[in-house]
């Protein structure tokens, strides 16, 4: 008979940072998923608060329920910061598969089985993600999902379901890393991860660059939305759009040129296919481009204008709205 094949190592690399009041309500909603993790690895950035003993005595309870999930924690000092205590986290996990895990949401029942489905689907894919239910502090729904606030389009979510993830991402983030699941091959390709990068982005990034990416498109998780968010989500009202179209260019443009040029160069030192690169390379261009534009917006204009007509906009960023925002931002210190 042909051996069953052995399913795949399972760990969680939860980051936590003072986050007591609900880290216990996700432990418990890890441990009671099928399968259930192998792991559970801990990054404590600097807690002054009970989390760890929160964790421990949840993670106790378990155990002596029948659960066999093991539990390392790794108390940060100093802090490392979102990133870095996830790159680190991450590198401590000895599993096949790693998902994230925030430490104040709380995952649906067969979160993980639907996740490892979806990514050993195939050997090509490196990274898969799901959609989110958004709920406020208490736990009860705000009415939309995490890509519905995020206002991903048709065709984003198409290009994310259907394999086609890297002209999306480049354009914008919209992979969560509390909705994660990925090989632990992929830390191979992603780390170091570079401080100009938020975890997330980065490693959905290198995923879609190196191999694939996949969208779930069902809400997997109850992402809490609440006053102590390090990041969240919510749908942008018009005043947001407007702040947008008021705030200083010059620091962003150069934090978006030095982000696509690390992921050029990243893509340069991993071998990726020459189709690839010249994706990463064509991005790198447009964000040095837009970091090059003057300081008086009128003379922005012929820049603009070419960038729109040579398809750069549409390409590399979110079309007319970027371009708009180009032409009417201020400059900003240390602007050209």
């Amino acid at each position: 008979m042909t051996p069953l094949p052995t399913p795949p190592r399972i760990s969680v690399a939860m980051c936590t940072h003072n986050g007591a009041e609900h880290v216990e309500a996700q432990l418990r909603s890890i441990l009671e998923q099928s399968p259930a993790p192998f792991e559970i690895v801990v990054g404590d950035d600097d807690s002054t608060d009970d989390t760890i003993a929160l964790i421990e005595g949840a993670h106790a309870r378990a155990r002596a329920e029948g659960v066999s999930t093991e539990l390392r924690v790794f108390r940060r000092r100093p802090a490392l910061g979102v990133t870095g205590n996830f790159a680190a986290t991450l590198s401590a996990c000895t599993g096949d598969l790693i998902a994230l895990s925030d430490q104040d949401d709380e995952w649906r029942p067969g979160k993980l089985a639907v996740l490892a489905a979806a990514i050993e689907s195939s050997p090509d894919i490196l990274l898969v993600h799901s959609d989110a239910r958004l709920v406020d502090g208490d736990g009860k729904p705000l009415g939309l999902s995490l890509l519905d606030a995020l206002e991903a389009t048709a065709a984003e979510r198409v290009g994310l379901t259907s394999g086609r993830a890297l002209p999306v991402l480049l354009r914008r983030n919209l992979v969560t890393g509390a909705t994660v699941l990925l090989r632990r091959s992929l830390l191979e390709a992603a780390l170091p991860m570079p401080r100009e990068w938020v975890h997330d982005e980065w490693l959905a990034a290198v995923a879609a660059a190196t191999g694939g990416v996949r969208l779930v498109p069902e809400p997997l998780i109850d992402y809490r939305q609440h006053g102590s968010n390090q990041i969240g989500a919510r749908r942008p009202t018009m005043g947001d759009r407007l702040a947008r179209l008021r705030e200083p260019r010059a620091q962003r443009a150069a934090r978006l040129r030095e982000r696509s040029s690390l992921l050029a160069a990243r893509g340069r030192s991993l071998g990726v296919p020459l189709e690839v690169q010249a994706l990463l390379d064509g991005k790198a261009d447009h964000e040095a481009r837009r970091a090059r534009l003057p300081r008086a917006r009128l003379a922005r204009l012929p820049a603009v204008l070419a960038g729109v007509v040579a398809g750069r906009y549409e390409r590399y960023s979110r079309g007319a709205m970027d371009a708009l925002r180009d032409l009417t931002t201020p400059a900003g210190e240390g602007s050209a």
